[in-house]
C-alpha cells in the first residue's frame, strides 16, 4: 500500500491498474519515482507474491483505490520480468524485517486477481460494487487494517510490561547512597523520586492492558454494525498505547542507569525496535485526528436527529453536567465517581468547544476540511480526553468484577494513580478550568501518597504479568553474578 510519495494518504497513491477488456487483464504500472512501493515487508529478498494497491482505471475513468494480487518472483526466487526490487536499507530498528521497494513496468495480471470483496470488474469492463458511496467503499477497502492496529496496541503493552518488569526488579535490588554514614545504602525504589518515575508507568500499563484486552474481545466478536466503533477505538488505543510504550521504555532505560545501555538488558533494543509503532498501520497523529473527527460527526448526528448519544461510551453526554466538589480530599480523589465525573466533564466540554470552533470557521466561509484542520489544538485535547475516559471506564468495569479483598485494593491504587498522574501531566484541567490551582496541588500530593502505598506491591504487580524469566534480562535477577569474572562476562 505504502509508496515513496504517499503513506497516510492512501487515496493519493499513484500506482495505476488499467483494465484491458480484450485480454481481460489489468496492467499495473509505476508511472513515476514517487509511486514506487516502499517499506513492503518481505519484498527485498523472499516474497513471491504481493497485494498491490492501485488506482483502478477503466476506459479512462478512475474508480479509486483497489487491491490486486501480483506475482513478483518465480519459485526459484528470481525477480520476474518488468519488475524491479530494491532493499529499503538499514533501519534504526526492526532489521529482522526485510523491507523492500518495488517498481512495476506494465505487468499484466488476470482479471480474477482483483480482490473483489467490495467491488469487481466484469469481463466486459463494467464496474460493479455492493457499496454505492465511494467514501464508504474506500473505508470498506481499508477495514482490514483494523486488525493490525489492534495487534500493535496490545503488543506495545506487552513490551512496556517487559521493560517495567526489568526496571522495577532492578530498582528493588540496586542500592545507591545512604542517609547517614552508618546506614546501608538505600534501594533505588525506596527513593520517592524513583517511585514517581516508575510506578505511574506501572499503573498506566495495567489500565492500558485492560483496554487492550477489551479491544481484542471486541474485534474477535465483531459484527458489521460494530465497524465504526472498532475503527475509533482501535485508532485511539493504537496511538495512545504506542506513544506510552516509548515514554515507558525511555524511563525504564534511564532508571537502569548505565546497565540499561547493554544490549543483553533489552530495554534499549526495544526502544529502537518499537519506535516504528507510532508510524506504521496509521500515523498516530493522523489516527487521533480521525478520533476527534468521528466524535464531531457523532455530535452533529445527535443534534440533527434530536436523539440521545449511544455507543462509544458517550451516553454520559445525555445527562447533566457533572459537578466537581470545591475541596478535594484524598477519599474524593480516589473515588471512582469523582474520577469518571472529571473525565466526563472534560470530554463533554472539549467536544462542545471543538464543535463551536469548527462552526465558527465554517461561518467564515472555510471548507469543512480547512475548519477541522485549523481547530487541531482542541482536536488533540478532545481525542486525548476521549481515550483517557475510555481507558478508565474499561478498567472500572473490570475492577467491579473483582470481589472485595487485597487484589481489589491494589486495583484501586493503580486506577487512582493513573488518574492522578494523568491530571498532573495534563495542562487541560487547569487550562479549561475544570480544577482550581489548589485542587491540582492536592492531586500532586496524592500522587506521592499513592506511589508510596503502591511500592510494597510493585514486585507482585510485575510478577502478575506472567512474563517468562527468559524474556527478561540479567538485570531482573542476580546482576552481580551475571557480571562476575567466573561467569565469563568480562
Amino acid at each position: 500500500m505504502t509508496e515513496l510519495g504517499h503513506g497516510s494518504n492512501v487515496r493519493g497513491i499513484e500506482t495505476i491498474a488499467t483494465y484491458d477488456s480484450k485480454a481481460r487483464e489489468f496492467i499495473i504500472n509505476t508511472p513515476c519515482e514517487s509511486a514506487q512501493k516502499y517499506w513492503i515487508g518481505g519484498a527485498a529478498n523472499h516474497a513471491t507474491h504481493t497485494i498491490v494497491f492501485s488506482q483502478l482505471h477503466i476506459n479512462g475513468k478512475s474508480e479509486g483505490v483497489h487491491a490486486f494480487l501480483a506475482q513478483i518472483r518465480d519459485e526459484d526466487g528470481n525477480v520476474l520480468p518488468d519488475i524491479h526490487i530494491a532493499d529499503c536499507g538499514h533501519k534504526i530498528g526492526l532489521n529482522g524485517v526485510d523491507n523492500g521497494r518495488i517498481w512495476f513496468q506494465n505487468i499484466r495480471v488476470p482479471r480474477e486477481n482483483l480482490l473483489n470483496f467490495v467491488a469487481d470488474v466484469l469481463p466486459n469492463g463494467q464496474y460493479v460494487s455492493v457499496i454505492d458511496d465511494p467514501d464508504q467503499r474506500f473505508a470498506a477497502f481499508l477495514s482490514p487494517l483494523t486488525l493490525g492496529r489492534v495487534n500493535i496496541a496490545v503488543n506495545s503493552v506487552y513490551i512496556s510490561k517487559v521493560g517495567l518488569a526489568i526496571a522495577v526488579r532492578y530498582g528493588l535490588s540496586r542500592r545507591a547512597f545512604s542517609l547517614t554514614p552508618d546506614d546501608p545504602e538505600m534501594l533505588l525504589l525506596d527513593y520517592p523520586s524513583h517511585q514517581r518515575r516508575l510506578l505511574p508507568l506501572l499503573a498506566k500499563v495495567c489500565l492500558m492492558s485492560s483496554a487492550g484486552n477489551f479491544m481484542k474481545k471486541m474485534y474477535v466478536k465483531r459484527t458489521p454494525e460494530m465497524s465504526k466503533a472498532i475503527h475509533i477505538y482501535s485508532s485511539a488505543l493504537k496511538a495512545t498505547l504506542t506513544w506510552q510504550n516509548m515514554i515507558t521504555l525511555q524511563e525504564c532505560r534511564e532508571a537502569c542507569g548505565g546497565q540499561g545501555l547493554k544490549t543483553e538488558n533489552r530495554i534499549g533494543i526495544f526502544k529502537a525496535e518499537f519506535d516504528v509503532q507510532s508510524t506504521f498501520e496509521g500515523d498516530n497523529n493522523v489516527l487521533m485526528q480521525q478520533v476527534s473527527k468521528a466524535l464531531y460527526a457523532e455530535f452533529l448526528a445527535a443534534q440533527k436527529k434530536k436523539k440521545p448519544f449511544k455507543g462509544l461510551g458517550l451516553e454520559h453526554l445525555n445527562g447533566q453536567n457533572p459537578v466537581i466538589p470545591d475541596k478535594l480530599t484524598s477519599s474524593i480523589l480516589r473515588s471512582s465517581k469523582f474520577q469518571m465525573d472529571l473525565y466526563c466533564l472534560r470530554e463533554r466540554d472539549l467536544l462542545k468547544q471543538f464543535t463551536e470552533e469548527v462552526s465558527l470557521h465554517l461561518a467564515q466561509g472555510k471548507s469543512r476540511e480547512k475548519a477541522l484542520m485549523l481547530s487541531y489544538q482542541l482536536a488533540e485535547d478532545l481525542a486525548r480526553a476521549f481515550t483517557e475516559r475510555t481507558i478508565l471506564q474499561i478498567f472500572l468495569a473490570d475492577e467491579m468484577n473483582v470481589p472485595s479483598g487485597s487484589l481489589k485494593e491494589v486495583l484501586l491504587l493503580l486506577r487512582s494513580l493513573y488518574v492522578m498522574v494523568s491530571i498532573d501531566e495534563s495542562v487541560s484541567f487547569l487550562r479549561y478550568g475544570y480544577l482550581s490551582r489548589d485542587n491540582v496541588a492536592s492531586v500532586r500530593n496524592e500522587v506521592l501518597k499513592l506511589c508510596s502505598e503502591l511500592k510494597p506491591h510493585a514486585l507482585a504487580v510485575v510478577s502478575s504479568f506472567g512474563i517468562p524469566d527468559a524474556f527478561l534480562s540479567p538485570l531482573a535477577f542476580d546482576w552481580i553474578e551475571a557480571n562476575a569474572l567466573s561467569t565469563g562476562s568480562h
